[in-house]
């Protein structure tokens, strides 16, 4: 797709009444989204642009980003080295995020949320509890309450399931129990962060 081709889908989306443009895992085409945006704000684009990724990035290309970006959204997926090597191979996983959660939250600060509940600007963080507690929950929680802010929205999620060869890991083979994720947001209210999605937790009442 070319720039202009972008932007005439970024205004369209706009046309039929979408919120915002969500840019799921944008880091490697940046350059290309930064030319399709000037197109589409110079034809009436407004709407927020979210940034949403894996929490992996470099500050370099988030500096790129300020002024352009309305809300960030990461996922902060691993605290311990061990197990963002197994599992995503890459050991300077925690490095890459803590420096990238820094960099965005001082370009939109907390998220500012509307009357009717939509996201304007700011950060909001997606953590996905993992069985065994090797996605780092409790460390994780700490620190974005404390280097990031008290006020940071933060999305706990209880979905992981496994899939595919996942089955024949032994800490992945299985979904995370109601103790776990209960355990997960004791974690995030100890740690002192004050905004938690509050839709969350309920799929874990109905499993079979």
């Amino acid at each position: 797709m070319e720039a202009k081709d972008l932007a005439a889908t970024m205004l369209a989306l706009q046309n039929k009444g979408c919120h915002n443009i969500n840019l799921v895992t944008p880091t490697h085409v940046v350059p290309q989204i930064l030319e399709a945006l000037l197109l589409a704000v110079e034809h009436g684009l407004y709407i927020p642009i979210v940034y949403n990724s894996g929490g992996y990035e470099r500050v370099e290309t988030l500096k790129l980003l300020e002024g352009i970006i309305d809300i960030y959204m990461p996922d902060f997926k691993f605290w311990d080295k061990k197990w963002a090597d197994r599992y995503s191979s890459a050991p300077d996983y925690r490095k890459m995020a803590v420096s990238a959660f820094k960099e965005m939250h001082a370009q939109v600060g907390d998220l500012k949320i509307d009357k009717n509940g939509i996201a304007e600007r700011g950060l909001l963080v997606r953590h996905l509890v993992m069985p065994h507690g090797i996605a780092g929950t409790k460390d994780i929680m700490e620190f974005l309450s404390k280097e990031i802010s008290d006020n940071t929205y933060v999305n706990v999620m209880d979905q992981y399931r496994p899939c595919g060869t996942a089955y024949q890991d032994e800490y992945l083979n299985n979904r995370i129990s109601i103790e776990e994720y209960s355990m997960a947001l004791k974690w995030a209210h100890n740690a002192g962060l004050k905004r938690l999605d509050q839709r969350q937790g309920r799929r874990l009442l109905y499993r079979i």
